[in-house]
Order: C-alpha cells, then sequence, then structure tokens
C-alpha cells in the first residue's frame, strides 16, 4: 500500500509531536507500505526517515489555504497513494483515493478567540464537517474528542479510532538532579518554580493562571510560562504587569524539545489549567518525566491524567491557587504523584500509536466497516 502523508505542520507544536512521533516509528517498524510525505519546503529530511520505503516531499502550500486543498489532492494522484492520512482536519475535497483524518479536539467550536479572523470559525466548521464526512475512517486521539465528534459533527460510530499520542523516549527522569542546573540555568531559571507550557490561546486560561499564582507566597517560587511564541508575548507581559508580577512570572520563548525535559523535571509541578483540550502532551510529558501535575478536571487532560495527577476546576481560580500550594507544601504527595505518573505514563507510547495508526490505513483502503451500532474504539486504544 502506498500513503501519502501531509507532514507540512511538522515543526508545529502539538500537531508536530505527533507527525514527529508517528513517522519516528514507522521508520523503525518493518512495515510493508510505501510512505510518500509532504513535508514543510526547504527543510531537511529528518534522519529517522532516510530509510527506504520512505518518500520525502517538500510542499509549499500553506496550511488552512486554498491552495492545499487542490495541490494536495493533485500530489496524490501523481504519486499514485492509495491512500491520504491528514494529521489535521482538512481534507482536500478532490483526493483520487480514501482518506484517514486525524481530529485532535474542536477547540474551534468549543471556544471562542477573538484574536482570529472573523471567518476562521466558520472556516473550521465547514472543513471539519466535510473531513468526517471524507474519510474513511477519523482518528482522534481521546475518549473525550470522540464524544464531540459524534455530538457535535454527527461523526459515523463505526468510522471513529481512537488513538492516544504518546510520549518521546526522551521524557524520562535524571538520575542526578544536579545535572539539572547548568542548563536551567542557561535559561536564567533556578527552582523553585511552577511550569506553564503552551500556546496562550483562550482556552489555555492563562488569565485565571495568573490570578491564581499572585496570591501564592512569593516563598513558594516563581511562574514560568513557557513557548510563548513572539507575536504574545507583548500581551502576556502586559498581563502579568497588570498584576504586579513583573518580578515573578518568567516569559520564554519556544524552548528546544531537548532541553524540554530539563524544564519540566525543574519545576515543583506542572499547571495544565486549559478550560479544554483534545489531549494534554505537556501533562503527558511532565508525568514520564517524574514531576507532578495539576490540571483541569475536564476534557482531554482529565482523561490522560486520571488519578496520577491532581485535578480541579479550571474557572475556579481559588482551586487553582489552592492546589498549586498544597502541591508547593506537601512534600509526600509530590512524592506519591511522581509514583503515579511515571506509571500511568508507561501507557502511551508511540510504537502503539504508529501500530495502531498502520492498522487504521489497512482497514480503510480495505473498506472493513463494523456494525453501525458499535463504537469504533477498540480498534488500537491504549488503555492507561
Amino acid at each position: 500500500m502506498r500513503v501519502a502523508l501531509d507532514a507540512r505542520k511538522l515543526d508545529d507544536f502539538g500537531i508536530g509531536t505527533y507527525i514527529r512521533g508517528l513517522l519516528g516509528e514507522y521508520a523503525a517498524l518493518p512495515c510493508p507500505e510505501e510512505l510518500v510525505v509532504y513535508g514543510p519546503p526547504g527543510r531537511d529530511v529528518p534522519a529517522a526517515l532516510r530509510r527506504g520505503g520512505i518518500e520525502w516531499v517538500g510542499e509549499r502550500a500553506r496550511p488552512y489555504s486554498v491552495a492545499e486543498l487542490w495541490r494536495l489532492a493533485l500530489r496524490a494522484r501523481r504519486d499514485r497513494a492509495e491512500l491520504f492520512h491528514a494529521p489535521h482536519y482538512v481534507c482536500p475535497p478532490l483526493l483520487p483515493c480514501p482518506a484517514v483524518i486525524t481530529i485532535h479536539d474542536l477547540i474551534h467550536l468549543r471556544v471562542a478567540d477573538r484574536h482570529r479572523p472573523a471567518l476562521a470559525p466558520l472556516y473550521a466548521r465547514v472543513m471539519l464537517r466535510l473531513a468526517v464526512r471524507r474519510a474513511a475512517r477519523v482518528i482522534t486521539v481521546s475518549e473525550s474528542t470522540r464524544r464531540d465528534l459524534e455530538h457535535r459533527l454527527a461523526a459515523r460510530p463505526e468510522r471513529v479510532r481512537v488513538i492516544p499520542n504518546g510520549v518521546g523516549p526522551g521524557f524520562h527522569p535524571v538520575a542526578d538532579a544536579t545535572a539539572l542546573e547548568a542548563p536551567l540555568a542557561a535559561l536564567g531559571l533556578a527552582g523553585p518554580y511552577f511550569l506553564f507550557v503552551g500556546n496562550p490561546l483562550p482556552h489555555k486560561n492563562l488569565p485565571r493562571l495568573l490570578d491564581a499564582f499572585a496570591g501564592l507566597p512569593p516563598s513558594l517560587g516563581r511562574l514560568v510560562l513557557a513557548g510563548i511564541p513572539a507575536r504574545a508575548r507583548p500581551g502576556v507581559a502586559a498581563a502579568r504587569e497588570d498584576r504586579g508580577l513583573e518580578g515573578r512570572v518568567t516569559i520564554l520563548a519556544p524552548v528546544p524539545g531537548e532541553v524540554m525535559p530539563v524544564l519540566y523535571q525543574g519545576a515543583v509541578a506542572v499547571v495544565c489549567p486549559s478550560l479544554w483540550e483534545g489531549f494534554g502532551l505537556p501533562a503527558l510529558e511532565a508525568m514520564a518525566c517524574g514531576t507532578p501535575v495539576l490540571a483541569a478536571d475536564r476534557g482531554g487532560l482529565a482523561e490522560v491524567v486520571g488519578p496520577a495527577g491532581l485535578l480541579v476546576d479550571p474557572t475556579n481560580v481559588d482551586a487553582l491557587r489552592e492546589g498549586m500550594y498544597t502541591l508547593a507544601v506537601r512534600d509526600s504527595l509530590r512524592a506519591a504523584l511522581r509514583a503515579a505518573g511515571l506509571a500511568r505514563a508507561r501507557a502511551f507510547s508511540w510504537r502503539h500509536a504508529a501500530e495502531a495508526t498502520l492498522a487504521v490505513y489497512r482497514e480503510a483502503v480495505a473498506g472493513r466497516c463494523p456494525d453501525r451500532g458499535t463504537k469504533g474504539t477498540d480498534a488500537g486504544r491504549a488503555s492507561p
């Protein structure tokens, strides 16, 4: 089978991690599939992909543009693809073959964002509905998003497969904690600190996190906001200053992937206060590093963290503050969550995700479909 995979978002944070995780395992697996990977133009081919059976093609069509709707379909036809995999919600309507679509969440439909172009929600809704109708199979990363797909977009249950994300091998505890000091110092950091990781979009709930942190005693340490893109830093800095937190909140640009495990492990806790997530990669990566997690008690975050973290109502500033305080002062709780998080993180692997996704490819091409009355979530689902 010849599979065309759209990897133009390879360098994005969440979707990019998903693409890199799958491709790394595809390259390592002895699979008979041939892969044609449509990557960002001008980017070097990742070393892991330099093997037989994987062909790298640069594609200049910008994500979420009109051009991608016809260019990718044309490429798939020219490359004789038997299946097309879109790892985000845009499915070109004129594809010459069946499609597998990965939809990570329905944040576009759940949370308003006044900074997006006015037509963005309409575009997202239209493309999501088209993708769900066009795709032979829809992969999603959590039961939470599966329910959203069925309730909000009328996705047919027998076409949906839940395959959780994995966590990379670089995310693990270090034996010697003193080894963290030098790389943290290079970032201008020293403990103790709480850590938030992500783009400060509205659903990330950063204003409430800042409000909660402002009420903590300064002796408990700093708050580090990591992964803040340049365009968002002025707004985040203004929010920090409005609360008088200039000396207590550190804003970091996106951090290289190899540095992220160090940043996680240096933290007292990782705080994930999102109003909604389809999954929650920072929470999983933190647990894999042995760092306690304070997370929202809803959506994919609650599903990923489960009983291995401290879950609170993300709309309640007092609950966020109390959770942070509790983790800072209770050594025994942090130790218990460290052990529970490490155990839970072991249930998530990119190898499992890749094998399950390949199985969905084969199922989609073969045209197999269970009875309409069944839930199509057991093919490749992890049981954390």
